[in-house]
């Protein structure tokens, strides 16, 4: 298990992050979930950056406060809000990263900014919101970390900056022992990125699944106030009403799909997902 989280606990004020979660090696797994859910703090417990109130974290096997120097350099991260010093430039920051990573790969650093249309002597703060996003997950990338915390990564790209990152990160993932946990509000990345999702809401995590069977198991079935009352409930998670009647939330939309043909049915998608989980009541 590259990374382990078991039920950690934080509290700040009304909030109280209880959580648990596994990143498989090989995996690209998603964190989902509302603004405000607990996101950026499970990253932070992850990483070690704030004392958590419960729980264990481990890395590589090791509790996280046992990691040597050189494990702690198999890890990359890439933090929604902290960034690289608007004085430096990309050429700046390859020197940087050469004092600081023993596998840091200069060359592949260089070639992927120009790639991206970064240019290499320009000051950071002359950067736009996208192009301070791609070197960061560029140089996260750049030490061939075994494990990358991706939070918000995409954040502020257009969509081919975005496509042409999902491709790195594709790239990236070829080796086979590298794991990535990522979020990201844009939810078609996701879908076509992770192996698993975890959906977290209001400090808990409220659903995981592998992404094909996210997508290939839910769906959403409009029914009317009459097809509800004759419905078989046993395979709907959630529900909630609708103008036309109410919607459902089913794991299992092939066996409403053979039993009752006659009602209206759409695949599930991740956005509707994280909708009536966390929206829909429980039946």
């Amino acid at each position: 298990m590259l990374l382990k989280l078991e039920n950690i606990q934080k509290t700040y004020g009304d909030f109280t992050l209880n959580c648990s979660l596994d990143l498989q090696p090989g995996y690209i797994t998603g964190l989902i979930g509302p603004n405000g859910a607990g996101k950026t703090t499970v990253f932070k417990s992850a990483l070690g950056l704030i004392t958590l109130d419960g729980g264990t974290v481990s890395i590589f096997g090791k509790p996280i406060n046992q990691l040597s120097l050189r494990e702690r350099q198999d890890m990359g991260v890439v933090l929604a809000d902290s960034g690289f010093s608007g004085y430096l430039t990309v050429q700046d920051i390859t020197r940087i990263m050469k004092s600081l990573y023993q596998s840091f790969d200069s060359e592949w650093f260089i070639n992927k900014c120009r790639e991206s249309g970064l240019p290499l002597g320009k000051r950071m703060k002359e950067f736009s919101t996208g192009m301070k996003a791609r070197v960061k997950v560029l140089a996260a990338m750049s030490h061939k970390a075994r494990l990358l915390i991706l939070d918000e990564p995409t954040a502020g790209l257009d969509v081919l900056a975005r496509e042409e990152l999902l491709d790195t990160i594709r790239e990236y993932m070829e080796p086979g022992d590298r794991s990535i946990l990522i979020s990201s509000h844009i939810s078609t990345d996701l879908e076509q990125l992770c192996d698993d999702l975890y959906l977290i809401n209001e400090g808990a995590i409220v659903l995981h699944e592998e992404t094909d069977a996210l997508l290939g198991g839910y769906g959403l079935l409009k029914v009317t106030q009459e097809q509800y009352q004759n419905l078989d409930k046993k395979y709907i998670i959630r529900q909630k009403k609708d103008t036309f009647g109410y919607r459902l939330l089913t794991d299992k939309i092939q066996y409403y799909r053979d039993n009752q043909p006659e009602i209206i049915m759409e695949k599930g998608s991740v956005d509707e997902v994280i909708t009536m989980m966390i929206r829909g009541e429980r039946l």
